[in-house]
């Protein structure tokens, strides 16, 4: 189904709505293709391919809402839908913040982000993606056995209509080729593993290099140590200082100011962070892995600051969360068939600094270099942090060995603060960051 026959069926069903005796409603359908396989030691583990379609109906009378979703476009199906969705928001309670936008706040045009690869790939060129990762990982020394390697493809295309007027419509695709392999022998054996993820085909890492990285993290990671408890300069690797970001991001998701269960509730327009720390929300950013050239209500998406030289600038909101706040939705809502529109962001970064990799860990004399992380023990009402930790601890300046089993610990307000980023940013995941020194994190070890 092209774009232009979707938006002609919402059109369709959000005037079997309004006749229905909804007041406003929208609509959005969403399709996908899947194809993914997996090989362990040269061997077919799984080969899978999906599609789907499905359409979210929410209907509006007075301040009550609904939403049904289908995957059977039929006539009498549709008109089943949207009876059954009518009689459902006559039952249920007011909310005085639900509602669609207002016509003035919405997009009537938008960047085209070249999210979309024509390219199709077979099972043969999935199979040589993952034979050469695996190969690769495999063929480095010390490496002793595999988990696997897995590549893998998708496309989905999203049409979203409003009775407010809005229509729109966009393809997206992405593609991903991942390896785990282990090091070792008997108790002493160590996992690791290394991963590409884009929106082109062409754009993924090449596939031996992965392999080898993935091979060479388990090794050094081989004979680990204990580290003692203390407090320390804490560095993150680029593969997981991105959660620092994360944890800033569902700290300032309006849907958890407006209940007050969020430890940065009083922060707006204050410093959250050192001086000079600049984290960015750009949905428009061409290839991105969550770039989107509007919102899930149809609002125009815009780049922003969130942290602006260390001080937050926003909330993330929908309208709904907005109205709650007494403010604008500023075009973060994100939406699925099935559920309401809530806030999300689209691709994240924090900005690099000024300070070489090498230089920030020169200076620390102990202190702990983390390339993995365990659990999650975030408190998003407190800010306390508490994570399992692995990597390589530092002395005088040089990672020395590799440690594991300890754990971290802080206040993310605290640890906010403490954040030194380096100058080696690079754009891999949908969050990123440049490696982050943490001074004075407890670590708990021994």
């Amino acid at each position: 189904m092209t774009s232009t026959d979707q938006l002609a069926l919402l059109d369709t069903v959000l005037a079997k709505a309004k006749a229905a005796g909804a007041d406003a409603a929208d609509a959005v359908i969403g399709s996908s293709i899947s194809l993914s396989l997996g090989e362990r030691l040269g061997a077919k583990e799984k080969l899978e391919r999906a599609e789907s379609q499905d359409m979210g109906l929410r209907v509006f009378v007075g301040h009550r809402q609904a939403i049904v979703s289908t995957s059977d476009f039929t006539k009498s199906s549709l008109e089943e839908l949207t009876a059954r969705a009518v009689a459902m928001a006559k039952a249920v309670p007011e909310d005085p913040f639900c509602g669609l936008a207002e016509p003035a706040q919405l997009a009537r045009n938008w960047p085209k982000l070249d999210l979309c690869d024509t390219t199709e790939p077979s099972e043969a060129m999935l199979t040589d993606l993952v034979r050469a990762a695996e190969d690769a990982a495999r063929s480095v020394k010390g490496v002793t056995n595999s988990e696997g390697a897995e590549a893998g493809y998708g496309r989905s295309d999203v049409a979203i209509a409003a009775s407010n007027g809005f229509q729109g419509a966009y393809a997206s695709s992405h593609f991903g080729l991942s390896v785990s392999v282990l090091a070792g022998e008997g108790t002493g054996m160590e996992r690791d593993y290394d991963y590409s993820s884009t929106v082109y085909l062409a754009d993924l890492d090449d596939p031996v290099k992965l392999g080898r990285s993935a091979g060479e993290r388990a090794v050094r990671r081989l004979n680990p140590r204990k580290a003692k408890t203390a407090v320390v300069p804490v560095v993150f690797d680029p593969r997981i200082s991105n959660s620092f970001v994360g944890h800033l991001v569902g700290a300032i998701n309006g849907a958890s100011i407006a209940r007050g269960t969020s430890f940065l509730k009083d922060f707006l327009d204050k410093d959250v962070f050192a001086a000079g720390i600049d984290i960015v929300d750009d949905p428009h950013r061409q290839r991105g892995l969550r770039s989107r050239p509007f919102d899930g209500e149809g609002l125009p998406t815009t780049p922003a600051k969130l942290i602006d030289n260390g001080r937050l600038t926003m909330w993330l909101l929908d309208c709904r969360s907005a109205r709650q706040l007494g403010l604008v939705s500023n075009g973060h809502a994100s939406r699925g068939t099935s559920s309401p529109p809530s806030p999300a962001p689209s691709n994240l970064h924090m900005a690099a600094g000024k300070i070489s990799r090498d230089k920030l860990i020169g200076e620390i004399k102990q202190g702990l270099y983390v390339t993995e992380m365990i659990g999650s023990g975030v408190n998003g009402v407190t800010g306390d942090y508490s994570r399992g930790a692995a990597g390589f601890w530092i002395e005088n300046g040089e990672l020395a060995y590799p440690v594991s089993e300890v754990t971290l610990a802080g206040n993310l307000k605290d640890i906010f603060k403490a954040i030194t980023p380096a100058d080696d940013l690079v754009f891999k995941y949908g969050t990123n960051a440049p490696t982050l020194r943490i001074d004075g994190m407890t670590l708990a070890g021994a």
